[in-house]
């Protein structure tokens, strides 16, 4: 007898703690569960979206490869609207850039690097999209402000030799012979790019006085 009125307490304490307490638990296990399937269902629409972020920009490329520039001016803003939480919008800019400068059009390629830089989601995007958005200053001839862009964005990491390369440029265009052949040397040292260029740059320098 003392065994089952001993089972039936248990039974009668289990039942009042689940009237107190079984709704939290319930709740809990609710929220616990929402939780993962909610960050699981997350993953799975962020990698969707990836996915057609990166068949977007494919297609961009490919357009933008076939001389067709309208059609690629197009698919770049859809790239850059439409995937903006992407890395593929600050890519899409910078072929915009491309594409603009190549029809002559410097001030809406000006425009898509102001942009890339302000999306770009890696500082090394932000850099290339700042050394070419200082050579067109450059080559329109707003030395200060290409210099200012080179100041601003120049670490000295991989791309030290590139930004030298455009601080020899301005100082050319300036009159400074000396500066300008110790930058184009401290980038042909540092790995810039189109090294027979700018050794050619250097060769047509007046001769160090």
């Amino acid at each position: 007898m003392n065994t089952y009125e001993t089972d039936e307490e248990k039974v009668e304490a289990i039942k009042k703690w689940w009237k107190e307490n079984g709704f939290s638990v319930v709740a809990g296990v609710a929220i616990g569960l929402g939780a993962v399937l909610g960050w699981r269902q997350w993953g799975e629409y962020r990698d969707s979206v990836a996915q057609q972020a990166s068949a977007a920009f494919e297609q961009l490329m490919a357009i933008a490869d076939a001389g067709d520039g309208e059609p690629a001016l197009k698919q770049a803003e859809l790239v850059a609207d439409e995937y903006a939480s992407t890395s593929y919008a600050a890519l899409a800019n910078l072929v915009r850039a491309r594409v603009a400068l190549e029809a002559g059009d410097s001030a809406g390629a000006s425009a898509a690097l102001e942009q890339t830089i302000a999306q770009a989601p890696d500082p090394g995007i932000a850099r290339i999209a700042a050394l070419r958005l200082a050579r067109i200053l450059i080559a329109e001839g707003d030395l200060a402000a290409a210099g200012g862009i080179l100041e601003q964005y120049d670490d000295g990491g991989s791309f030290g030799g590139d930004f030298e390369a455009l601080r020899g440029d301005i100082a050319a265009a300036e009159g400074r012979a000396g500066e300008a052949r110790q930058a184009y040397q401290q980038a042909l040292a540092g790995g810039a790019a189109n090294p027979k260029l700018l050794q050619l740059k250097l060769d047509n320098l007046p001769p160090a006085g």
